[in-house]
């Protein structure tokens, strides 16, 4: 059995994308599929003493309308140094931001790769070394693309010897089941809800915000309020 899941890149996703990670054997970086504004490719929260903030990665989209999140640029390199300030300022006084600060700022201080998932994909990589996640990481573009929604999906995986596609709850909307069935495959729809509270700064405890506030806050500790990274 070989479980598989497909999904976008994320730019420091939350701990629910790593949990997905780290519950399948090969995790594929689907950014083949069209860059779409205002979401989560290029942007995520961190917690403040004013509430949730945005770190957002600025790229290039004027007159790009239907350009793949693989094709994605990033626009400067100034951004990166204030993404640092800013967890600087609002993590400095968590647990343990040293420790954090030792791997993951000489991330945000060299000069930044020219693609955004490019950028995504060495902070996911950096983040499951930390929490000893040994998912192997693919991109889309490793293997041949068919047409078809879900037969792109299912040829994927099965390309990549896969078993069972792992897929997020949100997919039962409009995945047709059966295309995965008549190639012998089984879907599983991962479940983001339960997830304990942690030791967390600034007022009310949020779930939905980057993993570094985990980190920051847990330290090696992460993986006990995580599923499948333990």
């Amino acid at each position: 059995m070989k479980r598989v899941a497909i999904v976008q890149s994320n730019y420091i996703p939350w701990k629910g994308y790593f949990d997905m990670i780290a519950s399948v054997d090969e995790f594929i970086l689907y950014d083949d599929m069209q860059y779409t504004r205002r979401d989560w490719r290029n942007r995520n929260q961190i917690k403040t003493p004013q509430g949730v903030q945005w770190l957002t990665v600025p790229v290039r989209v004027k007159g790009k309308y239907h350009q793949k999140i693989r094709e994605t640029e990033i626009e400067g390199s100034e951004w990166a140094a204030t993404h640092w300030r800013s967890l600087v300022q609002n993590y400095r006084r968590a647990p343990h931001f040293d420790e954090i600060a030792d791997w993951l700022e000489p991330l945000y201080l060299r000069e930044p790769p020219s693609h955004l998932s490019q950028l995504n994909r060495q902070m996911i990589e950096a983040i499951c070394s930390y929490l000893a996640i040994k998912t192997v990481i693919s991109n889309s573009w490793d293997y041949e693309l068919v047409e078809g929604k879900t037969r792109r999906l299912a040829s994927l995986c099965l390309q990549s010897g896969g078993t069972d596609y792992v897929s997020g709850p949100a997919a039962q909307d409009y995945m047709n089941e059966e295309e995965f069935k008549e190639l012998g495959l089984d879907i599983k729809w991962f479940d983001y809800s339960g997830y304990p509270e942690y030791p967390q700064l600034w007022g009310q405890f949020t779930h939905g915000v980057t993993i570094l506030d985990l980190l920051f806050n847990c330290g090696r500790e992460s993986r006990r309020y995580m599923r499948y990274a333990i």
